[in-house]
């Protein structure tokens, strides 16, 4: 595959300008970061940066013939360039838009983005690391296109399906992406997951749901993920798809939700499987009040009790909590835990915890412990 990573306006002083919003490191460094990443997924990446509308859109025009897909900060030119968007949309070669700051939680004339609908993603606010997520949806894009469906009218309810080339009925797994239920991480981050578990033979439905801010907040995304799942229904028939053999398998913040999704969902998981899961919010320590307070509301104390995973068994289903021991994000007592007081309210329950692997290991097909962490995702639906 070859990809063309491609910096608009101002973005070769990136390091020197404003290092408080966009960082310290450098364009080159990320440009070094790019290609080291590509290689290691197999592909190739071509570079430009430029301050200059037209050379940029020459550039996409010659995409056409030179790359298989193109990661694209475009900086201010974002908010104002229609002429980019056309550009993207004639050359119809698939486009990431990146962006290292939270473009939403700037100013207004920020947070709109005229180019943004003619890619096939956005990915806003994770810093320079955004840039190796953009490179990774090509790659898994390209590997296994996804056929998105809407289980809602809201934009963020959405769905990635991909099946298997068996004719089924295929098991599936859904898959709810983590984050901290914030607006900046959505379900690219659960791209490989998918891609490997379809490959394995299982249907995957990779969901989005409402996040904060500005829409989401503890009943949108709670609701949302338990819709997700019960959209699997009407589609099943077309799609082949068991019912009788789905699990919930959620990361992180996106376990919590998983959880109970599988609790009131109306297709009712045979499993639920846990990676580096927030399960026990009272006693995940102050690291994350932020996070608890911001999805929560100004209604903290009255709603934990309704959030909490370990405070809501039994589940009235099975359990596994895969938990690398090295994750410097959600302490994996969350998941020990979370089995333990499982187990003693009735519900099967089991803890995978893998040596040497991190938090973001445990959805990354390229990572050590991976095979351990995808036999755990299909254990429930063999």
């Amino acid at each position: 595959m070859r990809i063309l990573l491609l910096n608009g306006p101002n973005l070769n002083l990136l390091g020197r300008r404003a290092p408080e919003v966009y960082g310290s490191a450098t364009l080159d460094g990320v440009v070094e970061q790019c290609h080291a990443h590509s290689t290691r997924l197999g592909h190739r990446l071509e570079t430009l940066q430029s301050n200059h509308e037209g050379e940029l859109i020459e550039a996409i025009h010659a995409a056409r013939q030179t790359a298989d897909g193109i990661v694209f900060n475009p900086g201010a030119f974002s908010h104002t360039s229609y002429a980019l968007h056309d550009a993207i949309e004639a050359a119809d070669v698939p486009t990431v838009e990146i962006h290292i700051s939270n473009v939403r939680e700037r100013e207004p004339w920020r947070r709109i983005s005229v180019t943004e609908p003619a890619c096939v993603h956005q990915i806003f606010g994770r810093g320079v690391s955004g840039y190796l997520d953009a490179i990774s949806h090509l790659h898994y894009r390209r590997a296994h296109p996804p056929l998105t469906l809407s289980y809602g009218p809201h934009p963020d309810q959405v769905a990635d399906l991909r099946l298997p080339e068996a004719p089924g009925p295929h098991p599936v797994a859904v898959l709810v992406h983590g984050g901290g239920w914030t607006d900046p991480y959505t379900r690219d981050l659960m791209d490989g997951a998918a891609v490997d578990l379809t490959g394995r033979g299982t249907a995957t439905w990779n969901i989005e749901y409402r996040r904060v801010p500005p829409v989401g907040g503890w009943r949108d995304s709670m609701a949302d993920v338990s819709a997700a799942v019960g959209a699997l229904s009407p589609i099943s028939h077309d799609h082949r798809l068991d019912l009788d053999r789905v699990t919930v398998i959620g990361h992180s913040a996106g376990a919590q939700l998983g959880f109970f999704a599988a609790r009131t969902a109306s297709v009712r998981p045979v499993g639920f499987v846990s990676l580096a899961g927030m399960l026990d919010l009272g006693s995940i320590g102050s690291g994350f009040d932020h996070l608890i307070s911001a999805f929560l509301g100004d209604d903290r104390r009255a709603h934990l009790a309704e959030v909490d995973p370990i405070k809501a068994l039994p589940g009235g289903f099975s359990t596994v909590a895969v938990h690398g021991r090295r994750d410097g994000s959600v302490p994996p007592d969350q998941s020990r835990r979370f089995v333990e007081a499982s187990l003693a309210a009735g519900d099967p329950s089991h803890l995978v915890e893998l040596e040497g692997v991190d938090h973001m290991d445990v959805i990354s097909p390229l990572a050590a412990g991976w095979e351990s962490v995808a036999q755990a995702c299909l254990a429930g639906s063999e």
